[in-house]
């Protein structure tokens, strides 16, 4: 196959790139017959759904919408399970309500869910328990098993993760349209299995005053039957890690004559695969899906220009989200450079802010942690950082989870290092608890709330 110009793209062409963090799969036949496989398999999203996206982004780009972009550090097979995907749908609802009706903001819910299965690693191998096995790079490669048999990356799991994709986003469609995600329900989402949101002042006050206000509608004859009360739009993403998956989800919009990534609504790019000349950000160029770009400290920033260049050629509004990642030590020195020169260029970009992936630290007992009030730090700093520099600072990225795991440190609850192996169940980074994720929520909605004065 001849290298794709500038002027053309096909689906396959990333091939002929230099490609990182891709398995190395045992036998390319089997590889080669799941990927035909999943080619042929219906849709998981539809490219109106995802241009409606790009729609709301370009909202949230102007500062009339927040963008809530959170779920999983990395789904796990065993994790699609009804009660699990429904304490994370919650969680987010209840975030997104908080925003919504504290922050005075309209919200655009995007999950990390239904295809989050596949992780970057920083190295081919990790130690565990004393043995070097290689890494485990997400259910859709490989088990997290720490048997080097269960280490082999499998393709056979890319067809599985199809269908555990379809399954959680069959359950989280039945949710959102079929009455749960109704503003009615607000007060049973505090319900969280016992969780302290249930008893929370703020929240419960917050859930009174929505319930006052659909009975005032009613009251003076309104509709309240609306699908704005009745139904939430929500959409999907993940990291487009594995290309092969990618390229067999690939399809034309009959509509539009457009190719689309049918495998979620919204992909980013990681921090590890954004290179201007890889195999990934040529295959990203060529779907009209939104894109997000991971940015972290080494990132440089002649090389997202080149990105930009090549991803959003016609400088589309709600086509590129700006994902920082910088850690709330480093945020205040990285992140004005960037906002000056894209606002040099005219690049018309969304700016979210990962306030997770920066502030991760190891303990001594080999645990991996992340601090509740490093999390926050990064967030009001984003913030103030884009009001200081005339910019719009749109939303926010994060990893939680709807469970009481006890991962990250701190909060109202106060976890300490003590309290981590009570619940430490991540597979990778550690997450925000529901607890958290709501805590962090009612801040977020002074951060972004209209200044009345």
């Amino acid at each position: 196959m001849q290298r794709q110009n500038n002027n053309t793209w096909t689906k396959n062409g990333w091939r002929d790139f230099p490609s990182r963090q891709q398995p190395i799969w045992p036998d390319n036949t089997i590889r080669d017959q799941v990927v035909d496989e999943i080619a042929h398999l219906p849709a998981l999203v539809f490219a109106g759904e995802s241009r409606s996206l790009k729609g709301a982004l370009a909202e949230a780009s102007a500062g009339n919408a927040f963008v809530l972009q959170a779920g999983d550090c990395a789904e796990t097979f065993a994790g699609c399970h009804g009660p699990v995907i429904h304490d994370l749908l919650k969680v987010i609802l209840q975030m997104a309500v908080i925003l919504t009706y504290a922050g005075e903001k309209k919200v655009v819910k995007i999950g990390r869910l239904a295809g989050q299965y596949a992780k970057p690693r920083s190295s081919d191998v990790e130690v565990v328990g004393g043995v070097t096995l290689p890494s485990y790079r997400g259910d859709m490669v490989n088990s997290v098993e720490a048997t080097p048999e269960a280490r082999v990356p499998d393709p056979g799991r890319m067809l599985e993760g199809y269908f555990r994709a379809t399954a959680t986003l069959n359950l989280v469609r039945a949710f959102t349209a079929g009455g749960y995600a109704s503003l009615e329900s607000v007060h049973s989402w505090s319900e969280v299995n016992g969780h302290a949101i249930s008893k929370d002042p703020l929240y419960l006050e917050l859930a009174d005053g929505i319930k006052k206000t659909i009975r005032f509608m009613a009251a003076i004859g309104l509709d309240y039957s609306l699908p704005q009360i009745k139904q939430v739009s929500f959409y999907t993403s993940h990291e487009a890690l594995l290309l092969e998956y990618e390229e067999a989800m690939t399809r034309v919009d009959t509509t539009t004559g457009d190719w689309y990534d049918t495998s979620a609504n919204m992909l980013w790019i990681g921090d590890r695969t954004r290179q201007p000349d890889g195999a990934h950000v040529e295959f990203l160029r060529g779907v009209h899906n939104p894109l997000g770009i991971k940015i972290g400290p080494t990132c440089r920033i002649d090389e997202i220009k080149r990105v930009l260049a090549k991803l959003n050629p016609g400088n589309e509004a709600g086509r590129i989200t700006l994902i920082t990642r910088f850690g709330n030590e480093a945020v205040s020195e990285l992140l004005p450079k960037f906002i000056q020169e894209m606002k040099n260029e005219g690049a018309r970009v969304v700016w979210i802010c990962d306030p997770m992936h920066g502030n991760t630290r190891s303990l001594s007992q080999g645990l991996k942690t992340r601090r509740y009030r490093d999390v926050l730090g990064e967030i009001k700093r984003f913030w103030q950082i884009h009001n200081s520099e005339g910019s719009v600072a749109a939303g926010v990225h994060l990893e939680l989870t709807g469970s009481p795991v006890t991962e990250c440190l701190g909060g109202r609850n106060d976890l300490s290092e003590n309290d981590l192996l009570l619940n430490y169940r991540t597979h990778c980074d550690p997450r925000l608890n529901a607890d958290q994720a709501v805590e962090l929520a009612f801040e977020l909605a002074s951060i972004i709330r209209p200044n009345r004065s």
